[in-house]
């Protein structure tokens, strides 16, 4: 099965989000513990995605769960456990493939990749997610869209 992650699923598995509960946390760890064991990562062929792990993770696996997803990623990322689709980009934070709709036009422009990649690979992979509200707020225009979310820690994630 294939997989989109964002950033902040890697954040709560290695408790660097305060606002993440226990069971967050250990639904992110669970999650990314599955998708090692036998899904597929599927990124963008420009590295954005890895960039912005890199960013905010550890490269040597330590100290947290997020932190050994990323050293996984980087090993695996040429590899039939990752997918690299390709992505155009317009400007910072802007590409060809992200809906051009009024209704996104404030969606978070950080995330715009991770919809980009899923719009692109031909299995238009569920994009998670752990505790960024701005997920749940776009959920039903992203769906006209057909950009479906998985919501790890949903306690976290009502409507603003």
């Amino acid at each position: 099965m294939y997989h989109i992650v964002d950033t902040n699923v890697l954040l709560v598995a290695s408790k660097k989000a305060p606002q993440a509960s226990l069971s967050c946390i250990l639904a992110c760890i669970k999650y990314l513990q599955s998708l090692k064991e036998s899904g597929i990562l599927v990124i963008d062929s420009n590295r954005l995605i890895i960039r912005e792990y890199e960013n905010k993770n550890s490269h040597s696996g330590q100290p947290g769960v997020g932190d050994a997803f990323l050293k996984w990623v980087l090993m695996h990322q040429a590899t039939d456990r990752c997918e690299q689709v390709p992505i155009t980009q317009i400007a910072e934070n802007d590409f060809a493939e992200f809906p051009r709709s009024l209704d996104l036009a404030k969606f978070d422009p950080s995330d715009r990749k991770f919809v980009a990649v899923s719009l692109t690979h031909p299995a238009k992979p569920v994009i998670a997610n752990a505790v960024d509200s701005d997920w749940r707020n776009y959920e039903q225009v992203l769906k006209e869209h057909r950009v479906e979310l998985n919501f790890l820690c949903p306690e976290l994630q009502s409507k603003l």
